[in-house]
């Protein structure tokens, strides 16, 4: 019996797909649930398995072309043996896991991908594998000029590779931000003394409970969950011609991934234990360099953290990601002299900055929501007395 490999479902908001990498030849033996297909949307990778065990006939899609939900992509045989070998002259020496960057190096130096795979996900041979392969007779980092480019007078040269869909919606979400949003941003400063001390007090015991890390996003997570209660304009969008503020919190958390930025939901946040928020953000940044967030765990949020504190930020005016209408940016913690009560002493400071659709949020909220984070992270005891 034949049967089709098709393109899951998309997202409404997903009007197409790219097929990455397949995983399975034509004429090779199949068996159920066994991954036959990547496939990469704006936001995802969607791996597609085997209905069946059987015989993949034949490839329809290949690599590189654009796909829609439901679209065939290749036809099997239910009900071959799947446990007969195939024939070693039929195997390719290099299955189809050569990504298109990867695939047009090797043609302009007419070579032969490695036949032992490559270092991407499921074994496939990137851009990186292919530079840095010995057997080409150089050794080069990837995306940097050859050493004979840079000296004087020798020949100038460049490297395009495609923009991932994922980078392409990226660019398409941000420029639509840019232009469609009223956007102004406030700051403050953040004394992280209390927090710190908290979490160094703490940190084995709750791991040891928990068995998850104690980390500073759960913190700032609550004080973002708190502020929003007490103004949920904050958490509120412009739909048409109509206000919608939302009942429920979800967080949108920034995690930079391999493939890009990604930002996973924390649902229904207000009702979230600091282990259970520790534990999901742990969760959502081992999958999303494997490609494992789903479209689902992405779509929706009320409200936005993005933490570039991470990567040594100091301070930064983090762009909206709409329909929400607002967003918090958080920095590196730093030591500095601070005045307190006429002194001056040594404080761990971190920089926050809320930007927010002026269209739906005055002023005085935007700035009396990010005091309230401030005060919630400086002294966290307002979390437990509600104050």
């Amino acid at each position: 019996m034949s049967l089709e490999i098709k393109v899951p479902p998309l997202a409404e908001s997903i009007t197409e797909a790219t097929v990455l990498a397949w995983h399975v030849v034509e004429g090779a033996p199949v068996q159920r649930d066994q991954k036959l297909v990547d496939i990469e949307t704006d936001k995802v990778v969607l791996e597609v398995p085997a209905p069946r065990a059987g015989v993949l006939q034949r490839i329809l899609k290949g690599v590189g072309n654009k796909v829609q939900s439901h679209e065939v992509l290749a036809l099997m045989e239910e009900g071959q043996d799947s446990t007969v070998p195939l024939p070693a002259a039929t195997v390719p020496e290099a299955p189809v896991l050569v990504m298109p960057a990867a695939s047009k190096i090797l043609r302009e130096q007419g070579r032969e991908p490695s036949v032992k795979g490559g270092s991407g996900r499921g074994g496939r041979i990137l851009k990186e594998d292919v530079i840095q392969d010995p057997t080409s007779g150089q050794v080069e980092p990837a995306g940097v000029e050859t050493s004979s480019s840079l000296l004087p007078g020798a020949p100038r040269q460049e490297r395009r590779t495609p923009l991932s869909a994922l980078r392409r919606r990226v660019a398409e979400r941000l420029m639509a931000s840019q232009s469609g949003t009223a956007t102004l941003t406030t700051f403050n400063e953040v004394d992280m003394s209390a927090v710190l001390a908290l979490r160094q007090r703490y940190k084995d015991s709750f791991e040891k409970k928990h068995g998850i890390r104690l980390g500073l996003m759960s913190f700032f997570v609550k004080a973002v969950v708190s502020a929003l209660q007490r103004y949920p304009v904050l958490n509120a969008r412009i739909e048409g011609t109509d206000w919608v503020t939302p009942e429920f919190i979800d967080i949108g958390v920034a995690i930079g991934s391999k493939r890009g930025l990604l930002v996973p939901i924390l649902r229904d946040a207000q009702r979230l234990s600091m282990a259970d928020i520790e534990r999901q953000i742990a969760d959502f940044s081992q999958r999303a360099d494997a490609g494992h967030i789903t479209l689902e765990e992405l779509s929706g949020g009320t409200f936005s953290i993005t933490n570039g504190g991470v990567f040594g930020s100091m301070l930064s005016t983090p762009i909206l990601n709409p329909p929400q209408s607002a967003i918090l940016g958080i920095h590196a913690t730093r030591d500095r002299p601070m005045v307190v009560e006429g002194e001056i002493v040594i404080r761990p400071m971190n920089y926050f900055a809320l930007s927010y659709d002026h269209r739906l949020i005055d002023g005085r909220e935007a700035v009396l929501g990010l005091v309230a984070m401030k005060e919630g992270l400086e002294d966290p005891a307002r979390w437990l007395l509600d104050l």
